[in-house]
């Protein structure tokens, strides 16, 4: 795999998102309240606009999500799948720390 580095882990705040791209895939890099990271698709599927990483971070029944802000659909951050509509799903990357930086690795 080869790894990017986003940013500083500092940074991140967490519950909020920071867009990236990484080789030409828009990306949307969050750091849950759990000090979790997770790495999905910048590009909201249904509207076609880069604004996932603008999304609300949150939880539905223990899974870390995100809400799109533009039609407000939810997003499992562990999965990329929506939980709105079971044909939608984000893209999800491997997410990594090393040390005080973020990395995410793209195929």
């Amino acid at each position: 795999m080869n790894w990017q580095q986003i940013c500083e882990l500092d940074l991140l705040a967490p519950e909020y998102g920071v867009p990236a791209l990484v080789q030409n895939h828009p990306v949307a890099l969050f750091r849950t309240r759990d000090d979790e990271l997770f790495a999905v698709g910048n590009v909201d599927p249904f509207c076609g606009a880069g604004v996932m990483s603008r999304g609300i971070v949150g939880d539905r029944d223990g899974e870390p999500t995100v809400a799109s802000p533009m039609l407000k659909q939810v997003f499992s951050l562990r999965t990329g799948q929506c939980l709105d509509d079971p044909d939608a799903r984000l893209p999800v990357y491997p997410v990594r720390r090393r040390a005080d930086v973020v990395e995410v690795a793209v195929p």
